[in-house]
């Protein structure tokens, strides 16, 4: 018996949860102990409980289970009593949007929570040369009104649970094709192509400081090396300067650190980013001064959004040179990303050039970021997820079509 009927995804050939068994407790995104105390609360004895919370760990990270029968080494009777109280519940897929440049951009919906409604939210997998990077978002909207990116004009609705961020990670490397098939040898955690989920930047929807408890249980269970086993080196968090948690997220974590910078003034910072008013750019820059771990091997990256006329200019480079001067880092030069309604435009390119000139002459790799997605609103900056707008618009028909029938008042 399985533990609800399950469909298949055309993607994979792969099974995938029914969408009822979303509303069940999901396994994913729990720790060992919490995965202990869900057998125990199945009946499993006391003595046998590290040894079947290695079997579900094995199954869900390793294998990439999506239905509890696949668990071949699990009892049958074990099978259907979690299938009873439990889920292996992907997220849903609402659509799926390939760029011209490879990139894929998935609308995902998570069930509703007590009285809330279902949420969706945007996840990103950009193919590279040698790698396959993740953009996986932490919460449903933003409260940060950054002015260059498109997701600050979306509100915050609520942060994402651990299972809703690992189940980000889970759904692209299922669609992907991306775990072990029927005929890959037992012990083997990839598939005998390689691994195209390689790494993975909380770069998404959201500002992971500020749902730091989920963020952290779910990348302490992407790098786990007995399940998703992503190097730490591998996993990058990026947060637009939420000062008392940078410490933590090095000592607790132990990801690599990313920082929207954006700006090398205060008072043009306060307008881009404007949780500078709050952490200004001198608390920010000692925090990452002290991050634990900093190294030249575990460099910081800035990144700086080129915006023309705005934070482009040749002294604004030189300033930016000055302000990280003694940090290890890497500086991200990203061409800005325009959406629908944006107040800004994308500097030059001789402009950015010149800019990156004087960044490297410092002796700080300063790459200009190639933009991939834009085609289909994947790019740095511009995810927001589409039920926002597609509930305002059906609002507004609503409205135009009973004022149609009504007549003025």
């Amino acid at each position: 018996m399985t533990s609800a009927a399950a469909t298949i995804d055309p993607a994979t050939g792969r099974c995938l949860p029914a969408p009822s068994d979303t509303q069940k407790p999901s396994l994913i995104g729990m720790t060992r102990a919490e995965l202990g105390e869900a057998l125990a609360e199945v009946g499993v004895p006391n003595r046998q409980i590290g040894m079947r919370a290695g079997q579900l760990w094995h199954w869900v990270y390793v294998r990439g289970a999506s239905d509890f029968d696949q668990m071949s080494n699990v009892s049958k009777d074990l099978r259907q009593s979690l299938g009873e109280r439990y889920s292996l519940a992907a997220p849903q897929v609402v659509s799926e949007q390939v760029s011209a440049d490879g990139t894929r951009k998935w609308l995902l919906r998570f069930p509703a929570r007590g009285a809330g409604r279902p949420v969706e939210i945007e996840t990103v997998y950009i193919p590279e040369a040698g790698r396959g990077t993740l953009c996986v978002s932490s919460q449903v909207g933003c409260t940060l009104t950054c002015s260059f990116c498109h997701t600050g004009t979306q509100m915050l609705v609520r942060n994402l649970t651990a299972a809703e961020l690992v189940g980000q990670i889970l759904l692209a490397r299922q669609r992907l094709g991306d775990f072990p098939d029927a005929d890959t040898p037992a012990g083997a955690i990839v598939p005998g192509t390689g691994r195209l989920v390689s790494n993975v930047v909380m770069m998404g929807m959201g500002e992971p400081l500020f749902n730091f408890d989920n963020v952290k249980q779910a990348l302490l269970i992407a790098s786990d090396g007995e399940g998703l086993s992503l190097s730490k080196r591998r996993i990058t968090l990026s947060t637009s300067g939420v000062v008392p948690m940078i410490a933590r997220t090095g000592a607790e974590i132990g990801c690599m650190l990313a920082i929207s910078l954006h700006a090398v003034r205060d008072e043009l910072r306060d307008e881009l980013v404007p949780i500078n008013k709050k952490w200004p750019l001198a608390e920010l820059l000692a925090a990452c001064r002290t991050y634990p771990g900093l190294s030249n091997a575990k460099r910081i990256t800035f990144e700086y959004v080129m915006l023309k006329g705005v934070n482009d200019s040749l002294a604004e480079a030189k300033e930016l040179v000055r302000l990280l001067k003694g940090i290890p880092a890497k500086i991200n030069l990203i061409p800005f990303n325009p959406w629908p309604g944006s107040p800004h435009e994308c500097s030059d390119w001789q402009t950015i050039e010149r800019f990156a000139d004087v960044v490297n002459r410092a002796g700080y790799a300063s790459p200009i970021r190639t933009p991939r997605g834009r085609d289909i609103f994947a790019a740095c900056g511009q995810l927001k997820s589409t039920s926002e707008r597609l509930r305002k618009t059906q609002r507004m028909q609503g409205q135009a079509a009973q004022a149609a029938t009504t007549g003025p008042v």
